[in-house]
């Protein structure tokens, strides 16, 4: 690396392994070049990047704003975004670990766990909901943008008397409102109020220090502001909303880094037993035989090298995110923005070809 490049790198924010090889400090060089194009193509006021490769961060770097009034610039280390339904597949750690512990069977009803829960046409079970083939609702109306606080378990009022979709595992539907009801599933089986459950045994064992529940009406200090874009490209705050009830499927605040420390639990467990990993990761299919791509909690696809990649997209009011894991290669990459609706699927896109080749 020129000494040019390294002032750069110095004035950016960007950190990497001082055991980095000539390899990858190209493939990062390569990165970098893509992520700031991507950031000014796609009018984004910031975003962070994480990417480890063997357990060892090879690349962190903060892009533009997290508060475009004050200029105060993006953090991978310690601003907090929106991850969105990247929540899910955080939240699974909670229902592996459970399984782990004998408190939870994937198999079992979920009346088991909520049996005051509404009787539904059809019985159905927890690896069901979590794998979006129970037939339980997602949003109506403005329901993505509601701004009520509530705790999980009132979120059950909103969905709660809506009838199944679909006879269980017959299709698929995404639902977040199923994970608003795993919530108190691992509520109830663990008899530990959920946030607290997800401190406890996921956030703290890995050391994610900055991931927590994001709230609606206290000012968090190190998170994000969120935006949106208009029509004319012009860049504003978006609406104010309350996900605690719903912080199973879309709520928690965490840092890219953060981020990257939990994809590397996923490929190399250390507080979750290999066995309850490999259910989250094992795609469902639906009674028809076909392939949902999706386990309980992560989407489960193949690269064009033909290994496996775990991943989850997030979409929020101020907030687009990407979380993918590459077992066989043995690299984890995050990103995560605080703008809505970004055509990040181009970014991951690119940054796979860079990464895993």
């Amino acid at each position: 690396m020129n000494k040019l490049a390294f002032l750069f790198l110095l004035f950016t924010g960007f950190t990497f392994s001082q055991t980095i090889d000539d390899t990858y400090t190209e493939k990062i060089e390569k990165a970098q070049a893509i992520a700031n194009q991507f950031l000014k193509d796609k009018h984004i006021p910031g975003m962070a990047i994480s990417v480890s490769k063997n357990g060892n961060m090879i690349w962190s770097e903060g892009f533009g704003y997290s508060n475009i009034d004050t200029k105060e610039k993006v953090n991978p280390s310690v601003t907090q975004f929106r991850t969105a339904s990247i929540s899910k597949s955080i939240t699974a750690a909670a229902l592996a670990k459970l399984v782990d512990d004998g408190k939870l069977d994937f198999d079992e009803s979920i009346y088991t766990y909520i049996p005051d829960f509404p009787k539904k046409k059809y019985d159905f079970t927890v690896r069901q909901v979590g794998g979006h083939i129970a037939g339980v609702r997602h949003y109506n109306g403005n329901e993505f943008i509601l701004n009520k606080k509530m705790s999980i378990v009132e979120g059950l009022d909103i969905f709660k008397e809506s009838p199944l979709k679909f006879k269980p595992g017959s299709d698929y539907s995404y639902s977040t409102y199923g994970w608003n009801l795993l919530s108190v599933v691992v509520q109830n089986a663990s008899g530990v109020e959920f946030n607290k459950y997800m401190k406890e045994t996921v956030f703290d064992p890995l050391q994610m220090n900055n991931t927590e529940l994001g709230l609606s009406d206290v000012d968090m200090p190190n998170r994000t502001q969120f935006y949106i874009k208009t029509n004319s490209n012009k860049i504003k705050l978006g609406v104010p909303v309350s996900n605690e009830h719903k912080v199973a499927g879309g709520g928690f605040i965490a840092t890219s880094e953060d981020l990257v420390k939990f994809g590397n639990e996923i490929i190399n467990p250390t507080i979750l037993s290999k066995v309850s990993v490999k259910e989250l990761v094992n795609p469902l299919k639906t009674s028809d035989g076909k392939s949902t791509e999706y386990g309980i909690g992560f989407g489960v696809v193949k690269t064009k090298k033909g290994t496996p990649r775990y991943s989850h997209s997030g979409g929020g009011m101020g907030a687009t995110t990407f979380l993918m894991m590459y077992p066989k290669e043995q690299i984890v990459i995050s990103i995560v923005t605080n703008l809505s609706q970004v055509p990040i699927r181009q970014l991951t896109a690119k940054l796979e070809d860079v990464f895993i080749d």
